[in-house]
């Protein structure tokens, strides 16, 4: 893991100590070392976190032996071993151990295609200094960020927003309507926008050139259009599990690759205790898990993964602390996450990457086990609602209004629900924080910008038109959600720390795998993940992996109605706020009062806005200006 900068200037020289003062504000994500590269208008900046090769010849920016490329690399590739000796170079001429030289030898020898090689998490640039173009790639799911900007004055990029404004410190802060809509609407800034006009984001599996004034991006993979393979609905159960297990055993063994120290994050749920199994499996001391426990017992997880940690042997370090304790972390928060960030599972996150840094650089997550196998109960939901939709008309408005008669927030979400046209809008309906709480956008904003249901039903537009809503919604999901709100608030909750998070069960083959596999085997009467959950139970005792599912959050609906409830209304009550952003003073009042009444629960919303108005709040000259394009991340 690091930290990278970069940029090619159009009309002047590089400035040597700009890059170094914009890639210092990413020190934590590379605290070990750091570097700086200039020659012309072009330059590169790198902050360190050491994890393959820890000598001095794992430094970047790094050379390629001739001298013609340069590169700046944040992330790993877990099969460089294997591409060394596919590129075939004898021992003598490689300068190191890393990874990052085979990345510089595999684009030498195969080009743009290179990165259909790599197995791993990644985001890098590389100069070649020879034509003059930039060639830069994000890896395929979206765990590691890639920010820049374009102009006539030339690209830059970054692993996060603060450090582009320090490398282009003329670059305007002006806020994006449409990426401020998302926001409200989804709790995080969808790809390819951010919340500035002058920043984008790269899309997972795209590379992209920049040769003088000219800007090139192309996607290199895409599982949208893989479908589930209806004669694996007749197949062995224990064919498919021995054919799981090797995919997922081969793609933790290759992020135990390390030179430093590792660990497991333990939830003690399907996905993280499948991963540490499978380590404990593969090591030949026992692994380190990590936990965070909770003194009251609602939100308290400790107690199984003890049972899991225990039943592998694992060393287990569990951190007990009150839920209350979660509140200290919010400077931390609003320091690291330099969008806003609504995810309140980030709390937990930051908790638990603190804890696991006292004892390792590099942690194994489950991360990706429910948007590829089932975990979330909206794809129950939608199952069970594909029949509905299949009735008449007239019958399903009746259904609808007799829902809404119940006075009960679940009851009018029901409601609201089943009024749609189809299960995959109803899936949009449950993504959304707005659900039905209208008129908290301003109206012009709402007439002239699209929504999140948007942005998914184009998702949904680029599917195979035979699939059934649930596994349509695992894909909207798994091409939206996954890397710009879960991969994000790892990323950045880890990096926080200066710890090193890895996914195995995000790995390309495994993803691709899980995309062929019908639904049959993900959702099972009143199992969800049925086929991950009956591998987990190879390694781990049954009574535990069938324990109901936990989610990693925070009690921020009744912190809303207590201890922030004053913060939260003094932020609504304050008119420079909304001098800033285009959202309705009054109506979130209304809102705020409704949810301290425990009528209806409207604390994702509520929270939604408390974040983006204590981001503005920090910005030094924030001014709102609109961008309105149609939907490009479904491209």
């Amino acid at each position: 893991m690091c930290g990278i900068v970069g940029i090619v200037n159009a009309r002047c020289a590089a400035d040597t100590d700009l890059i170094g003062t914009a890639a210092a504000m990413l020190i934590k994500r590379g605290p070990d070392d750091s570097g700086v590269w200039t020659s012309e208008n072009v330059g590169f900046g790198h902050q360190r976190l050491a994890i393959i090769d820890l000598t001095p010849s794992g430094h970047q920016p790094m050379h390629s032996a001739d001298g013609r490329y340069v590169i700046v690399f944040n992330g790993e590739i877990y099969n460089f071993r294997e591409l060394r000796e596919q590129l075939g170079e004898n021992e003598a001429h490689w300068q190191s151990q890393s990874d990052t030289e085979v990345i510089l030898a595999a684009y030498a020898r195969w080009g743009t295609r290179c990165v259909e090689r790599f197995h791993g998490m990644f985001a890098f640039a590389i100069w070649d200094r020879r034509e003059k173009v930039l060639f830069a790639a994000r890896d395929r799911m979206g765990v590691k960020p890639f920010f820049y900007h374009f102009s006539p004055d030339g690209f830059a990029f970054a692993s996060r927003p603060r450090a582009l404004f320090g490398l282009v410190p003329d670059l305007s802060d002006d806020l994006d309507l449409q990426a401020l809509r998302l926001y409200i609407e989804a709790g995080y800034v969808p790809t390819p926008f951010s919340i500035f006009r002058s920043i984008r984001k790269l899309p997972p599996a795209h590379w992209l050139t920049v040769k003088g004034n000219d800007l090139h991006i192309q996607r290199y993979w895409d599982f949208r259009q893989i479908v589930p393979e209806s004669s694996w609905e007749n197949r062995i159960e224990e064919d498919l599990l021995d054919e799981l297990d090797e995919i997922v055993s081969r793609s933790v063994r290759l992020r135990m690759i390390s030179d430093v120290p590792l660990g497991a994050f333990l939830s003690g749920g399907v996905d993280s205790s499948l991963v540490a199994a499978l380590m404990a499996k593969y090591s030949s001391r026992p692994i380190k898990t990590f936990t965070i426990g909770f003194e009251e017992s609602a939100y308290d997880e400790s107690g199984a993964a003890l049972a899991v940690a225990r039943s592998i042997g694992s060393e287990h370090f569990c951190e007990r602390m009150r839920m209350n304790d979660m509140l200290e972390l919010l400077p931390v928060h609003f320091a690291e996450y330099d969008e806003p960030f609504a995810d309140s599972s980030a709390f937990p996150t930051m908790a638990v990457s603190r804890a696991a840094r006292r004892h390792v650089t590099v942690s194994l997550s489950g991360d990706g086990g429910d948007e590829l196998f089932g975990g979330y109960p909206y794809y129950r939901m939608v199952d069970r609602l594909e029949t509905f939709f299949k009735l008449p008309g007239p019958v399903r408005q009746w259904t609808a209004s007799l829902a809404g008669v119940i006075p009960l927030h679940r009851s009018k979400l029901l409601s609201a629900a089943l009024r749609k046209d189809s299960a995959a809008e109803v899936f949009c309906f449950a993504r959304s924080f707005t659900k039905d709480f209208e008129g908290v956008l301003a109206p012009d904003v709402a007439a002239r910008s699209f929504g999140l249901r948007d942005l998914l039903m184009d998702v949904v537009g680029t599917l195979h038109p035979g699939l059934e809503a649930a596994d349509q919604a695992m894909r909207m999901d798994a091409f939206c959600t996954l890397h710009d709100d879960y991969l994000q608030k790892v990323d950045v909750a880890s990096m926080a720390f200066s710890l090193e998070s890895r996914e195995p069960l995000l790995d390309h083959d495994l993803v691709e795998w899980a995309m062929r596999l019908p639904r049959k085997w993900k959702l099972r009467g009143r199992h969800d993940k049925y086929l991950l959950r009956r591998l987990t139970c190879r390694y781990v005792p049954r009574d535990i992996v069938e324990r109901p599912k936990h989610g990693f959050g925070i009690p921020l609906a009744e912190w809303l109605r207590g201890p922030l409830h004053k913060w939260a209304e003094d932020k609504f009550r304050d008119e420079s706020n909304f001098r800033r952003v285009p959202l309705n003073q009054a109506r979130l009042l209304e809102l705020l009062e409704l949810h301290r009444s425990g009528a209806r629960n409207v604390q994702p919303l509520l929270w939604a806005v408390l974040v983006l108005l204590e981001f503005t709040s920090q910005l030094s000259k924030p001014r709102l200006t609109g961008g309105f394009k149609v939907p490009c991340n479904a491209s």
